[in-house]
């Protein structure tokens, strides 16, 4: 076992548990919890501890598990972007991957910055964000079954190979 490679493919699952995670908490927990939480008028709480830090550790550990991605592609990282040479079924996982993450610190980040109050922003704005931070979440949620489909079997192909 080379240690580098080790290491990165290890930072690589850690950080992606922790993204996806999120990705599913926020998505089938923190959002119906935060509609319930308002009728009875205890949403502040959410809204102004927990959100924050599980946003924290969402946009980084979706950063860290792209690059950590990246390093275990190496010298094949074109390949598998080009979807040729044996790296198709990790490519499209990894092309999977880099959506969400774009998702992440295009669409989301900045719509949640506007609903946190991190940036000033009018009710119609923040209602505007409330949306389309939702539908890149829920977009990225469902990208995040395929993805790890293509990267599990990519993963398990490359192994019998060697890689």
């Amino acid at each position: 076992m080379e240690l580098l490679p080790a290491l990165a493919r290890w930072i690589h699952l850690l950080a992606g548990i922790t993204w996806v995670g999120l990705l599913y908490y926020f998505n089938l927990v923190q959002m119906s919890a935060l509609k319930a939480a308002a009728a009875d008028g205890t949403a502040a709480g959410i809204s102004k501890h927990v959100a924050p830090r599980a946003l924290l550790w969402f946009r980084w550990s979706a950063v860290v598990t792209w690059l950590a991605g990246a390093a275990l592609l190496g010298a094949h990282f074109n390949d598998a972007f080009m979807l040729r040479n044996g790296f198709e079924v990790i490519g499209v996982g990894a092309w999977l991957g880099t959506i969400m993450l774009i998702n992440v610190w295009v669409l989301i980040w900045p719509n949640q910055k506007k609903i946190l109050g991190v940036v000033v922003a009018d009710d119609a704005a923040k209602n505007k964000a409330r949306r389309v931070a939702m539908l890149a979440s829920r977009t990225n949620m469902m990208l995040s079954l395929p993805m790890l489909f293509f990267m599990a079997n990519g993963l398990s192909h490359r192994a019998v190979l060697g890689f």
